[in-house]
């Protein structure tokens, strides 16, 4: 299958033979694009433009502008479309859901996780600490993703997993993470202790609060950053 790449604000590889699900293609490297500020907040997608970069007709370019408008991530503007600029109040609405949605994921995780999918959290969190001094930002940043992604796994809820990283997948949250300074992703792993405490013992109710306080932590320092 042809891969679509958007490598700079202003060149797409161009690829052939083009894919029978290419609207599909069309619209996940457009969202990648969006989410990690390739294509920036308020820049105009002229549809014409698009066609021509990615070497497809319009019609993929027009069924992913609508699915994009229907993720909140791009809106109508004068017969076109540019990538939405979210105010403080909708980065406030979106963490808030966050918090909702991963502090649930997290009673869930307390309540279902096996006592091998526990042993593995704990694992991925010791081997994280350990290599708090010698490891990279792209790497702490890697592990803290993997420490979340297989809290929301030991769930059990496909759906909810869904939902989280739908609503993860905004450009002020990855933009965040690039402003964070290393102490504080470290500060942000070690936080995980007292997560894993109450996963491992099974308070559920702490995990909850455990979960939702961190992504309130992560708004307020958004908020602060962006403003």
């Amino acid at each position: 299958m042809a891969e679509l790449r958007l490598d700079s604000a202003n060149s797409l590889l161009q690829s052939s033979p083009l894919p029978s699900n290419m609207a599909t293609e069309v619209y996940d490297e457009l969202r990648r694009a969006i989410v990690e500020g390739v294509i920036r907040p308020n820049e105009r997608l002229i549809e014409s433009e698009l066609a021509l970069r990615l070497n497809v007709s319009r019609t993929p370019i027009r069924e992913s502008m609508l699915r994009l408008a229907g993720d909140g991530l791009i809106v109508g503007r004068r017969r076109g479309w540019v990538v939405r600029e979210h105010s403080p109040q909708e980065i406030r609405e979106v963490f808030e859901i966050r918090a909702a949605l991963e502090g649930y994921a997290a009673r869930l995780a307390a309540e279902r996780a096996t006592d091998d999918e526990l042993a593995r959290l704990q694992s991925i969190h010791r081997a994280t600490i350990d290599s708090l001094e010698s490891a990279d930002r792209s790497q702490l940043l890697a592990s803290n993703e993997e420490f979340h992604e297989f809290v929301i796994s030991t769930a059990g809820n496909g759906l909810l997993a869904e939902q989280i990283h739908r609503n993860s997948q905004h450009y002020f949250i990855h933009r965040i993470a690039g402003f964070l300074s290393d102490d504080e992703v470290r500060a942000s792993i070690s936080g995980h202790e007292e997560l894993v405490t109450a996963l491992v013992s099974r308070e559920a109710d702490r995990a909850e609060r455990v979960a939702r306080d961190r992504v309130i932590e992560s708004l307020q320092k958004t908020l602060a950053k962006l403003g």
